[in-house]
């Protein structure tokens, strides 16, 4: 069996890959681990458990709420609710771990689940690792020492987490959005009433699309993997912008009064001179990934702004900005981090943060982020094939180098692994989109021979 945590918890085919007894197993082990210190100070641990909108999440949910009792862990029901909401109560609650039930942006057969550390953080992979290894040692049929009687966690509905998080993003806001329209996209997802609330009671005129969850139509031909209908949408209405959120709204992606995207770049270029001119951009350093568009490099340098670039996936961006003190980092994909409010990131809060910035300066949100400009970059996803070789194939190797030969200073070649799915993402950057579209395509077959 290999690892099992991928680049954001446990994730795969609900009652397939991902079935209740492996959720309730992980919970018991995640109690041990995470919930260790207030077991040896003699207090009760608690736990915030939360999900987004997909059917399986009532059955992954009810797993993982009796795992986490069973191991004598009380637990705090808040329903659906975005990821960083979880993260946030657990944090302002003071509880001893949280989880999350989504799959993010995944199709609906998926599911996942994301554990949560005091204070609201992302695990370590030390503490994934610690977790896994006494699952699988409670698998092999370790005994451990089960509760009794009145040592058991109990179990508490906490409907109040909907307003207090919702109350927490509006108040973080330096500006109203009065007189904003602003059409959103939830994905029918976990956000599908958090942020049209926030808007409003921020004061801007909200429209809704892809708000409608039945547990089915998640992410279904909408929200951030699917930005077309939002263009239309805020094209029909004459909308400022739209935002569009993933299913448990960690990530947002923008679309301008024309219908033209504003990626994840873009969005932090905007956030990041603004926070500079509010004096909130720490080492004026803003924190991005190897992903990150080579466009957003040279606005920032422009700008006088450190970009520093780590792995893929923003736990690794989080990891580099409480190690270096750093307040703003994120993903082009739509992560954006605000470290001074949130420990993760935060789609509606993103999109605030952005509407704020709008409604403050009175600019378009295309003009704002024509601070950069995206230099063309094409990804393709091999699936149907062994990713675990993509670094060592000699075959894919050589290909690369004669890439990377072809395009000189000019662009660059990516080629990694997926964290969340079996494939392999070929990502190539150049100066002209369909140069950029000839080698992809030229290394995605070279991918697939080699590795398939």
């Amino acid at each position: 069996m290999g690892r099992l945590f991928g680049t954001d918890g446990v994730r795969g085919v609900a009652n397939a890959d991902l079935t209740a007894e492996l959720a309730l197993g992980l919970s018991v082990a995640a109690a041990h681990v995470l919930a260790e210190g207030s077991t040896l100070d003699g207090t009760r641990p608690t736990a915030v458990v939360g999900r987004d909108p997909r059917a399986s999440g009532e059955f992954l949910e009810a797993a993982v709420v009796a795992g986490l009792a069973s191991a004598g862990v009380d637990v705090l029901r808040v329903g659906v609710l975005p990821t960083p909401a979880v993260a946030y109560l657990t944090g302002a609650l003071g509880a001893d771990l949280g989880v999350m039930l989504s799959a993010s942006h995944n199709s609906m057969p998926d599911n996942g689940v994301k554990f949560i550390a005091r204070g609201g953080h992302k695990l370590s992979d030390e503490l994934e690792d610690r977790i896994e290894s006494i699952y699988q040692q409670h698998r092999a049929g370790e005994p451990w020492e089960r509760p009794t009687g009145a040592g058991v966690g109990r179990v508490t509905e906490y409907a109040e987490g909907f307003d207090r998080y919702v109350a927490h993003l509006v108040a973080v806001l330096p500006n109203r959005l009065d007189g904003l329209k602003v059409v959103l996209d939830e994905a029918h997802g976990a956000a599908s009433r958090v942020s049209p609330e926030a808007f409003a009671r921020a004061g801007a005129e909200v429209i809704t699309i892809g708000a409608d969850p039945n547990g089915l139509n998640i992410n279904d031909g909408c929200g951030s993997t699917h930005l077309e209908p939002l263009k239309a949408a805020v094209v029909e209405h004459g909308a400022h912008f739209g935002i569009a959120h993933d299913g448990d709204a960690d990530r947002c992606l923008a679309v301008d009064s024309t219908g033209e995207e504003v990626d994840g770049d873009q969005i932090l270029a905007v956030l990041a001179l603004a926070m500079r001119e509010a004096g909130q951009l720490r080492k004026d350093t803003v924190v991005g990934t190897v992903m990150s568009n080579l466009g957003f490099k040279i606005a920032m340098e422009r700008e006088g702004i450190q970009l520093v670039q780590t792995a893929v996936g923003d736990r690794y961006v989080l990891e580099s900005m409480k190690a270096e003190g750093y307040a703003l980092g994120g993903e082009q994909s739509g992560h954006v981090i605000v470290l001074d409010h949130a420990t993760t990131g935060d789609g509606t809060l993103t999109g605030l943060l952005l509407a704020a910035r709008v409604a403050a300066t009175g600019r378009t949100l295309a003009d704002l982020a024509g601070v950069m400009q995206r230099l063309p970059q094409l990804l393709i996803n091999v699936r149907d094939v062994d990713k675990s070789r993509v670094a060592t194939s000699p075959e894919v190797a050589a290909a690369v180098v004669e890439a990377e030969r072809e395009l000189g200073s000019t662009g660059r070649v990516l080629l990694r692994k997926s964290g969340t799915e079996p494939l392999v993402r070929v990502m190539v950057e150049a100066a002209d989109i369909e140069q950029a579209r000839a080698i992809a395509e030229r290394l995605a077959d070279v991918v697939k021979s080699a590795l398939g």
